[in-house]
């Protein structure tokens, strides 16, 4: 039995060229450990670093003839790659099994099933389902209603299993088969995330459930209450010393030297945050490291003397998501843990004692209320915030979230195009500005901001890191500036001026 985990061609995202770097996608190394670890034949491919269109792969299909091809997808952006890829196994060979699986498709069965080249979709979390459905389709027993986690069709009939509860300790999976990966393709960039970047994560899920967010969905709880599902937030973390061991493999054996964490909320246990700490400074590596923070949390962590800790173990790269400045917003949208004031507070406190590190935030901008006066308060708020870069990102429902139904139920999409989902590209107007006037004062926020003080004050940072990171958000700010010119001289141009941007090499 024979197993392709693909990482499709894609289009790039707006931000990201082909002269920047490409990350490991954390779930192939995961799930082809399990696989490998339990005697199957497995094949990792990651389209993406080593430029692999969409010939190209279907010559490896033919040639490599897998009985399973999965693929995946969290954030909606990618989806339609996802199928193409099934669609092109298929027709290679009707007999391959196709997988699909990730949040996005576990948010939207009925309609994935709705595809004749989708044979079985993996809910949540996916290492021991899709251990367990692969055994299943490499024996003679074809009864698959007794797996949790999984939907499928059955003579026509659409198939939803129980749920498949979550895993209790994360240790117990198997080291990451990133020995099946070209990690040398990884971190390559000049400035971003450099040098030699690479992902990793020690955590699963979340403590909280914004209402616009998806990271939580998949590795959430789930409970049936009067016939209803309910998900709730749970947020589990490896041991302290499995991330160091696998951060020692990466660093020694990859040569990797920034690690970008992609955990959903890096910092949510201050034990672990602690030890973790001390115990990284005691490995004396040269590492950067990147994470998503919680405002709140920082706050703690500050005042408790762990985040010194933190940057003394190699953090240099802070993303908070900040969102708004109205505290009613945030409580809406159940992120009542920040506001203004902690915001306020927390940049103060990082800019007058950490004045190394690089600090990115995001701000969520067209939400329903919008109007251009809002608009620039939000960017006034984030020039007071004095953040090394913002990033305004415009609110988009994505599959799954509470914020999705809300849109729906309410004919706010102007487009179901899941390739425009990028959180660059306006996919609903507000009450008061188009889709087009959004991506105008996005556009505005961004020229408003990144200038030639701001540029100045990065690169004389005494940091390298930062001083890199500038160099590179300024090199994505031109570019983005040329194509929103472009657009606007374009009498045949899109009503959004940041879409996807296909590789030379896309078709090939």
């Amino acid at each position: 039995m024979k197993v392709l985990l693909v990482a499709p061609p894609r289009k790039y995202w707006p931000f990201v060229s082909e002269q920047d770097n490409f990350l490991v996608p954390q779930a192939l190394p995961y799930l082809g450990a399990i696989l490998r670890d339990n005697g199957f034949e497995v094949r990792l491919l990651d389209c993406m670093p080593l430029k692999i269109g969409w010939k190209s792969l279907s010559k490896i299909i033919t040639e490599y003839e897998p009985d399973i091809i999965g693929v995946g997808e969290n954030h909606a952006l990618y989806a339609n790659e996802a199928l193409k890829t099934c669609d092109l196994a298929k027709q290679i060979n009707p007999r391959t099994i196709c997988i699909v699986g990730g949040t996005h498709f576990s948010s939207l069965l009925e309609e994935t099933l709705q595809n004749e080249a989708i044979d079985f979709i993996v809910r949540g979390e996916g290492e021991y389902t899709l251990l367990e459905l692969v055994k299943r389709i490499s024996s003679s027993n074809k009864n698959f209603e007794d797996i949790k986690g999984i939907a499928y069709k059955q003579n026509n009939k659409k198939i939803i299993t129980s749920s498949r509860p979550l895993i209790d300790n994360l240790d117990e999976l198997p080291f990451p088969a990133y020995d099946l990966l070209p990690m040398e393709k990884y971190g390559s960039s000049r400035f971003l995330y450099s040098p030699g970047g690479t992902t990793i994560h020690h955590s699963r899920g979340c403590v909280s459930k914004c209402k616009f967010c998806a990271w939580w969905l998949q590795m959430a709880d789930e409970e049936i209450k009067n016939g209803e599902k309910i998900l709730k937030p749970r947020w589990r973390t490896k041991s302290v010393d499995n991330t160091i061991n696998e951060i020692e493999v990466l660093y020694k054996k990859y040569n990797k030297r920034c690690l970008v964490f992609v955990d959903a909320s890096w910092n949510i246990n201050a034990d672990w945050n602690n030890e973790f700490s001390e115990k990284l400074i005691k490995r004396k590596f040269d590492l950067n490291w990147f994470a998503f923070l919680r405002l709140d949390y920082l706050l703690r962590d500050m005042k408790n003397g762990i985040f010194d800790k933190m940057v003394k173990a190699g953090l240099s790269h802070t993303c908070i998501g900040v969102e708004r400045y109205e505290n009613k917003w945030l409580s809406q949208s159940e992120k009542n843990f920040y506001s203004e004031s902690k915001a306020r507070e927390c940049m103060e406190i990082l800019n007058k004692r950490y004045p190394r590190i690089f600090k990115q935030v995001t701000f969520i901008v067209g939400v329903r209320e919008e109007d251009e006066n809002s608009m620039y308060r939000q960017i006034r708020f984030a020039k007071n915030l004095k953040v090394d870069y913002p990033a305004f990102h415009p609110l988009t429902p994505v599959p799954g979230t509470r914020l999705w139904d809300e849109a729906l139920k309410n004919d706010w999409l102007e487009t179901k195009d899941f390739s425009n989902f990028d959180w660059a590209t306006p996919v609903m107007p507000s009450k008061f500005l188009s889709r087009q006037e959004i991506s105008e004062l996005i556009y505005q926020a961004n020229r408003e901001f990144v200038g030639f003080k701001w540029f100045i004050k990065g690169i004389l940072s005494k940091g390298k890191y930062k001083r890199n990171m500038y160099i590179w958000w300024f090199l994505v700010v031109v570019r983005l500036f040329f194509d929103a010119i472009f657009n606007l001289l374009n009498p045949f141009r899109v009503k959004a001026y940041s879409n996807l941007r296909k590789p030379k090499w896309y078709d090939s």
